[in-house]
């Protein structure tokens, strides 16, 4: 019956898809329902697509599917399509390798075939040693659709706990395998969000953190409340775990748990939202709900546990220091803190890692990293001397390690990973991966801009060599702007498709990201997101005036905060730009904290129901900017009906009211993949699809013939 009313309701829709003077497309008029309104301390706020946001209406299904069949049409049309499919099936066939991870005499690490859908998790015994298959979750789904999320191996090497996420949502299984024999355990543990499985010191068991089993239907829209931690001793059934720690009073927090390396005291960590800690500490053996005493005291500033062995533990924090420093914590006098790696201004102290007996500091210079070596005093040991420029990670291990292991990446050039003596400070290549190009004919300028208000913003600019500077090509801005994310150079395939057909791939690096600290991130959050928008459509317009581009040539992206930041520029400035990309995009600022875990984004955003704040995140709110009869860019939004993050109701609601207000010609559609979520663990083909269909509608809408 659900399934004759759907096919009722999108012939409907699509029928009356001609009214309300929407041109050339026959897109499905949604309904209207004006009765929907709140009341923002005296402000009335129409929502007459609220009913999108129930994902188990056939209403909503309906509309969807009649959506789908318009974008399909289109895009079905574009000439060249296939070939676009073609050239980047050809750049997407590389083998593709993670970091190892030594465990016992084995060496453990993902590879892609190329084309597989998901990486397998291989294991060969010494550097020499054949690589055999040891998880391939590939055969867990026939579409690909199970995604290995995290891995963690007990501190004894016999078991590895794994992460598996289904058809892209947040929700993961973790599941148990002996090392040795490869044979999954009973363990299952269900309902974990924002979690994987930390072990404790002995390898009995792990800490991990879940939320309560949902109401039917609420699984991907229901709001997460009252995550709680719970240790899993191995072979027990799941309702037999220990309960650890909760806090009943405080529903929307985040807990997470790490014991000490000796295993002597287990910290929690505890979040309000994505950035700002509380600490905690107790005894391992006797740590309970009652025994835990603050170590830090949140949420003004951010703490990250790096080692504790004996009573000495190390944080990476930026209490009193925006660029962050790493400190050390005599647990028996918490309040003795001394630095050991001190704040430098110049330049953000991105990460820090302890292996073999040694400290490897990760630094972001001007969006690039560095990487440096000192003991644990906090003595300089030495810079580590990378093979290029780019970005880099890594550098896990053991304390006993003599080695460690790192990935080395930039625009142009595709994850290299190589092994890191600790002890004479070389490199030498452990994987390479080969792609089907020429990059000696593409460059990348780093160049910086000025602001809106005469803030100096950092972009690279990727192109061909040859590339004249004459306002011609066509231009792929990305940009994201939040959550303290630092946007560093990374190696995409389609990127090198787009630069062999002329184009040109920039990346603004904006307030609201990392790259300089939580001074630049702050001047990016809250009532100052406005700066965030000011700087990528100053790097619009600097493009446009550097003959890079032109308005007509000219695409802005950007995926989930990055989405929002698509959405309000092209509100603020339909003419700038050509076409706009909004993925999976936070785009109802007024509501997005009633959905799945949003609420942790309030310390970001701020919340509508604040009255100092509600009037600013109106004011930029994508979907209530959007005003009838304005010529906005061609756009494609794109989002997964299994997104359980930002869920895909912002998306829905968007696009309807856009296609409602559209005032000009240019297409206005929406791409909705199907057992899609937020992007993480998309298998290969559903990433070829929708990359094939984006960058044909960019291209197509900026007058670009696609050549081979």
């Amino acid at each position: 019956m659900r399934k004759l009313l759907l096919t009722a309701a999108v012939a409907a829709l699509t029928a009356c898809g001609n009214n309300m003077n929407i041109k050339h497309l026959p897109y499905p008029v949604a309904r209207m329902d004006s009765s929907v309104a709140d009341d923002y301390f005296g402000t009335r706020v129409d929502d007459p697509y609220r009913w999108m946001e129930d994902d188990n209406s056939a209403e909503t299904a309906a509309w969807v599917e009649a959506e789908r069949a318009v974008t399909a049409d289109y895009l079905s049309k574009i000439p060249w399509r296939e070939a676009v499919r073609s050239r980047l099936t050809e750049l997407y066939n590389y083998e593709k390798y993670g970091i190892p991870t030594a465990v016992g005499p084995y060496y453990f690490f993902s590879k892609n075939d190329g084309l597989q859908n998901q990486g397998v998790i291989y294991r060969q015994k010494g550097l020499d040693g054949q690589p055999e298959v040891f998880l391939d979750p590939n055969a867990l789904s026939t579409e690909g659709t199970v995604a290995l999320v995290s891995r963690t191996f007990s501190d004894d090497g016999k078991y590895m706990a794994y992460s598996l996420s289904s058809a892209g949502s947040d929700w993961v299984e973790i599941k148990v395998m002996d090392c040795e024999t490869g044979q999954t355990l009973s363990d299952e543990i269900e309902w974990v969000k924002f979690s994987g499985a930390s072990w404790a010191a002995d390898s009995r068991g792990f800490y991990y953190s879940r939320y309560d089993k949902p109401a039917e239907g609420t699984e991907l829209s229901g709001q997460n409340r009252f995550q709680k931690i719970y240790y899993h001793k191995l072979g027990d059934a799941q309702q037999d775990d220990r309960f650890v720690y909760g806090d009943p009073a405080n529903p929307l927090r985040y807990f997470y748990a790490q014991e000490s390396t000796d295993g002597k005291y287990l910290f929690v960590t505890c979040e309000e939202g994505t950035h700002g800690a509380e600490v905690l500490c107790a005894p391992a053996k006797s740590a309970a709900p009652t025994t835990f005493k603050t170590l830090f005291k949140g949420f003004e500033n951010d703490y990250a546990l790096v080692d504790c062995t004996g009573d000495r533990a190390l944080f990476l924090t930026n209490a009193s220091a925006p660029n962050f420093r790493l400190v050390a914590v005599n647990m028996r006098r918490p309040e003795v803190i001394a630095d050991v790696i001190p704040e430098d201004p110049a330049r953000l102290l991105e990460g820090v890692d302890a292996v073999g007996g040694c400290l490897i500091a990760s630094y972001l210079r001007d969006a690039q990293n560095v990487v440096e070596q000192y003991n644990f005093k906090g003595e300089k040991m030495r810079s580590v001397e990378l093979p290029g420029l780019g970005t880099v990670g890594g550098f896990g291990g053991k304390p006993e390690a003599k080695e460690t292991f790192y990935m080395l990446t930039n625009f142009i050039t595709p994850p290299t990973v190589y092994r890191y003596s600790l002890g004479d400070g070389t490199s030498s290549v452990f994987t390479q991966s080969a792609v089907p190009y020429d990059p000696t004919q593409f460059t990348v300028d780093q160049i910086f801009y000025l602001s809106k208000d005469s803030t100096r913003v950092p972009m690279f600019i990727v192109h061909r060599k040859d590339m004249e500077l004459d306002g011609s090509h066509p231009c792929y801005l990305y940009g994201y702007g939040g959550f303290n994310n630092s946007v560093t150079p990374a190696f995409r395939p389609e990127v090198i498709m787009l630069l062999e057909q002329g184009g040109i791939y920039a990346v603004a690096n904006i307030r609201g990201g990392g790259e300089y600290g939580e001074k630049w991130h702050h001047a990016g959050m809250l009532d100052k997101k406005q700066n965030v928008f000011d700087d990528f459509i100053a790097a619009a317009e600097y493009l446009i005036a550097g003959r890079y581009t032109c308005s007509s040539k000219l695409a802005i992206a950007g995926g989930s905060n990055g989405g929002l930041l698509v959405g309000a520029c092209m509100t603020q400035r339909p003419e700038l730009f050509a076409v706009a990309l909004p993925a999976v995009g936070v785009m109802d600022m007024l509501r997005y904290h009633k959905f799945t875990v949003g609420w942790g984004w309030a310390v970001e955003y701020g919340s509508s129901d604040e009255a100092g704040q509600f009037p600013y995140l109106y004011k930029y709110s994508p979907l209530h900017n959007i005003k009838a009869g304005v010529h906005y860019p061609a756009t494609l939004v794109t989002t997964g009906d299994h997104d359980d993050r930002v869920v895909p109701a912002h998306s829905f609601k968007f696009a309807a009211t856009l296609q409602a207000a559209q005032g000009g010609e240019a297409p206005t559609l929406i791409r909705i993949d199907s057992n899609a979520g937020h992007g993480a663990g998309k298998p290969t083909s559903k990433r070829l699809d929708e990359l094939t269909d984006v960058y044909s509608f960019f291209l197509w809408n900026t007058g670009v013939s696609f050549s081979r």
